[in-house]
């Protein structure tokens, strides 16, 4: 009779418990290193590096191995969410800390930001994008291309924005585990929830299959019949209108 991969786990975890060996741990890492693979994938558009796969392999591995020595003490949290979070956060750390966005690339998306909170004051409703163009005096095009650019750089500083603990998706899914962790994402996704609903369709759509159904932006793309780097545009200017929202919210 096959082994189920649950009960693989339980076995797993039970020999890691009696006989905390670097051998019992590899054992686990080589389990669940499918969720460092996943993250990777969904993190970085295939046909742009940010960073090379396999150095946020290794930091994906290093937050794995981090996750399972200290969650032997926190079984009140499901594992899979508590390794994504750390494997997830152990890449961002380190692209953060390469600095990789010039300081021109920075200033540009600061005025776009700035172009869609002062257009949607104006407007009562969110700006397309060539308002938001036109209100910055270039092309549409290279609003799209400086979007693309952008698409790390709004990941990242929309995550920082929800801190350490909370990432966009497990806020969505409602994957909190422990009573706090559930009541913070249910604020988090009422605010959240209200902004999403309002997106255009295509954004809205965009959301839905990147966050829900945890598709890459290279299976988004096959999905709508555009290029990835149309997807890594869409997702970019989505990211960036929430972390604006978000924080003129917090800033009430």
């Amino acid at each position: 009779m096959a082994i189920t991969d649950n009960a693989r786990a339980d076995m797993l975890w039970e020999a890691y418990a009696r006989d905390r060996s670097v051998e019992n741990r590899n054992e686990l890492v080589l389990h669940y290193v499918y969720l460092v693979r996943n993250i990777v994938y969904r993190l970085l558009p295939v046909y742009k590096g940010y960073s090379s796969y396999d150095d946020l392999l290794s930091c994906g591995v290093l937050g794995l191995i981090d996750a399972i020595d200290k969650f032997a003490l926190k079984r009140d949290v499901r594992f899979e969410y508590y390794a994504s979070m750390r494997v997830k956060g152990e890449m961002i750390d380190h692209m953060r800390k390469q600095d990789w966005a010039p300081s021109s690339l920075r200033r540009k998306i600061q005025s776009i930001s700035a172009a869609y909170s002062d257009l949607e004051k104006i407007y009562a409703r969110t700006p397309t994008d060539k308002e938001v163009a036109d209100h910055l005096g270039i092309e549409e095009d290279k609003l799209h291309k400086i979007m693309d650019k952008a698409h790390m750089f709004n990941v990242l500083h929309f995550e920082e924005m929800l801190g350490d603990d909370y990432s966009l998706e497990y806020v969505v899914q409602d994957k909190g585990g422990t009573s706090e962790e559930k009541l913070i994402n249910k604020e988090i996704k009422r605010i959240l929830g209200g902004l999403i609903d309002n997106l255009p369709t295509k954004e809205r759509l965009v959301v839905t299959l990147y966050y829900y159904e945890e598709l890459t932006l290279k299976e988004i793309a096959a999905v709508l019949k555009v290029s990835e780097s149309r997807v890594s545009q869409i997702h970019s200017k989505v990211i960036l209108k929430l972390r604006t929202k978000m924080t003129s919210i917090y800033n009430e």
